[in-house]
């Protein structure tokens, strides 16, 4: 955290200015503001769709992978999360 400390003879003005740039800069302002409305969440259908599709396009892959079109992926070079 980021913390402000008056200057020795530092007007309040400049301090105010001071304080107001580096609060933007640091993007906290920012990252509150966009927390204040919380975000509607997926519906059932669209979770659905989702996984559908998911499921249509990893079928899809494995397939070309079977016949030799995409090369195999190692599972110990994938990056974990």
């Amino acid at each position: 955290m980021t913390q402000f400390k008056r200057k020795k003879n530092e007007s309040f003005e400049a301090f105010l200015r001071r304080f107001n740039k580096g609060l933007k800069q640091s993007g906290r302002l920012y990252a509150a503001k966009s927390k204040k409305y919380l975000a509607r969440g997926k519906t059932k259908r669209e979770q659905k769709q989702y996984a559908l599709t998911s499921l249509k396009i990893r079928a899809k892959k494995e397939y070309l992978r079977k016949i030799g079109k995409l090369p195999e992926e190692n599972e110990g070079f994938r990056k974990k999360r």
